[in-house]
């Protein structure tokens, strides 16, 4: 192959992680001409609605999935925490790269950390994985709804009175943001989306491009992000619903934690599953999740969401 086209959202997010890709197969294959092609999502044309509202699976992710089975593109870069559990036949992950921070961060307006907001303060997040998991914390914080690019929402800080606001590690160590963080949250205050914090290369099953990008995958990454999956796969959830997983890799065993909340943070359930087959332990974790109660609050979201 002497072309190949990445496909990609247009937030500057999205572009400066396939500005990453891209240089890093440049580097491995040197004169290859890389072409990074935009893409509008229906997450991204859709900014007044909050997600969960929107619905459907896949919004940050469909139409480029179609312009790679249309072969437009030769493959597409994405956060896999928007990357649904199940891809469209003829397309696979190729590769999933090493993972960056999986936290998520707090950035206030007057340097408090989490347990030093007001009691009624105003916290920011897009995510009802984080706004379960604050609830919890506090039921009396005032959760607002909060859509746009990543610099977008850290700006809302300010113009829409915010005592603070709640985004993914990652992206905001990706950006070069990191002097606004005021705290990074533990994992037992805020567990991560899915996959949060690794890259997917989604790509067509068939071709060359498969082991033109080899070299991105990251073992331990890649089995993490797998087992989380299989998880989500099983409670039949998407990035609009309160799951949470996150796994860890050591001596080629992987550790996965994960919990299931209400809206309003009322009931949660964690459960963990240890294995070396990353598919089997994240349905393992699924299944203890659901044996605590979880099926029926996944129920009434979805109920509520419909």
């Amino acid at each position: 192959m002497k072309r190949i086209k990445i496909g990609t959202r247009g937030s500057k997010l999205a572009l400066q992680q396939s500005a990453w890709v891209r240089k890093r197969i440049a580097e491995k294959h040197p004169g290859l001409h890389i072409e990074v092609v935009r893409i509008k999502t229906a997450g991204d044309k859709i900014t007044d609605v909050p997600l969960a509202q929107v619905g459907g699976k896949g919004l940050f992710v469909k139409e480029i999935e179609e312009a790679l089975l249309r072969g437009e593109i030769d493959l597409a870069v994405h956060s896999m925490k928007d990357v649904p559990s199940d891809l469209p036949s003829g397309l696979h992950l190729g590769a999933i790269t090493e993972r960056e921070d999986p936290r998520d961060v707090l950035i206030s307006r007057g340097g408090q950390r989490l347990e030093q907001l007001p009691s009624r303060a105003r916290i920011g997040t897009s995510s009802l994985r984080r706004k379960a998991q604050l609830l919890r914390i506090n039921p009396r914080w005032e959760i607002i709804p909060l859509r746009g690019n990543l610099d977008t929402r850290i700006r809302r800080l300010e113009t829409e009175d915010l005592d603070a606001v709640i985004v993914a590690a990652a992206g905001v160590r990706r950006m070069g943001l990191e002097e606004r963080v005021t705290e990074f949250l533990p994992l037992d205050a805020m567990l991560p989306a899915v996959g949060q914090g690794a890259l997917g290369i989604e790509c067509r099953e068939e071709g060359g491009i498969n082991e033109l990008i080899a070299f991105l995958s990251h073992r331990e990454s890649t089995m993490a992000v797998k087992g989380e999956r299989a998880c989500l796969r099983r409670l039949e959830g998407g990035c609009q619903v309160p799951i949470a997983a996150y796994g860890e890799v050591g001596g080629g065993r992987l550790h996965l934690r994960g919990l299931v909340a209400s809206l309003d943070g009322s009931q949660l359930f964690r459960a963990e599953a240890h294995g070396d087959d990353p598919e089997a332990v994240g349905e393992q974790l699924a299944e203890e999740l659901l044996a605590q109660g979880a099926a029926e609050v996944l129920r009434e979201i979805y109920r509520c969401l419909s």
